[in-house]
């Protein structure tokens, strides 16, 4: 199991992680907080019908981490559209965004926090390291933040397509990218495996 999430019986996924392992997730996981921000509830006292009227943003995140993470929502696929449509396509990204950004940051936030508190809760073995048992609701927390966690260093990297990848296969060890070359194709591997899990 080391590395690599199996299912366990009647639901839910293992995998075995080391210190080292358990460190790593959890400092990416603690970024992407830092990197998402409090929710718009955290700095105010509690006020549900506030909360549940409270306007998201309009404009798009000037972080090119933050803009993969929350694109937008309207965009020609097929290339640069004329000045109409892009004004159009603005104009219906900005408002998609108003009414949806506050929600789908409060779900990575939970994602990632729920990354945090199952590494947190771990026992340790005896030869170091910890066995993670998730339950299928973890487990597509922590698939939702190894995807957003992967996002994020993709966009450090520059990565855009498949062809980007296979250049970070080449890298040469001295490259100061290496290390976070191995972090994303790590947490790649991971999620690939806890999909696995999750499949009927």
């Amino acid at each position: 199991m080391p590395g690599t999430f199996e299912p366990l019986p009647g639901g839910g996924a293992a995998v075995a992680l080391d210190d080292v392992e358990i460190s790593i997730i959890r400092s990416l996981a603690v970024q992407l907080l830092e990197l998402i921000g409090p929710g718009p509830g955290e700095d105010a006292p509690d006020d549900p019908l506030a909360e549940l009227f409270a306007e998201g943003p309009s404009e798009p995140p000037k972080d090119p981490v933050l803009k993969r993470l929350f694109p937008d929502a309207y965009s020609d696929p097929e290339g640069t559209p004329g000045p109409k449509e892009a004004e159009e396509q603005q104009a219906y990204s900005a408002e998609f965004r108003r009414f949806t950004e506050n929600d789908l940051r409060a779900a990575k936030r939970e994602s990632a926090l729920a990354v945090i508190r199952s590494l947190d809760a771990l026992t340790p073995a005896g030869d170091g390291g910890a066995i993670l048992k998730l339950s299928p609701e973890e487990s597509r927390q922590w698939l939702g933040a190894l995807n957003d966690l992967r996002l994020a260093i993709g966009s450090r990297l520059e990565i855009t397509d498949e062809d980007d990848t296979d250049l970070l296969y080449r890298l040469p060890d001295e490259d100061p990218r290496k290390p976070m070359v191995m972090a994303y194709l790590w947490l790649g591997g991971l999620q690939e495996t806890l999909v696995s899990t999750l499949m009927p």
